[in-house]
């Protein structure tokens, strides 16, 4: 397994229509094409404000290949052309970064803060004391 990062330089005065855009619109239709977002954030650089997010491929080929069928959508190229018409462009400079695993990597799934989610610590109750 491979992780993609992902970086877009998004502005303050349309940042509420490229979110609305990409919940409602882009994420579902990545999905239709096999995309595993595993993260999103949103954070500023400087005077920079950034929509970061994480996914999750089995290989480069299968994450080429969805990005290609993904750029094609008709329904995605609608949108993003009405979308940009009403608010203007939502995105300027992308970023992205294939990452993959070293040898000694832990599991991104099986972190300590996942674990103590999953599994966590065990108090007294209240009858025990």
């Amino acid at each position: 397994m491979i992780h993609q990062l992902r970086i877009y330089e998004i502005f303050d005065h349309n940042k509420a229509a490229f979110h609305d855009r990409f919940r409602d619109h882009a994420a579902r239709i990545m999905r239709t094409h096999g995309f595993d977002i595993v993260a999103m954030w949103e954070g500023k650089t400087g005077q920079r404000t950034e929509f970061v997010y994480l996914l999750a491929w089995p290989d480069e080929p299968t994450m080429r290949r969805a990005w290609e069928q993904f750029k094609a959508d008709e329904d995605w190229k609608k949108i993003k052309r009405l979308t940009n018409a009403q608010h203007g462009d939502l995105v300027g400079v992308i970023e992205e970064r294939t990452l993959i695993p070293t040898s000694y990597s832990p599991s991104i799934i099986r972190t300590r803060i996942e674990e103590d989610r999953v599994r966590p610590a065990k108090f007294p109750s209240a009858s025990a004391r």
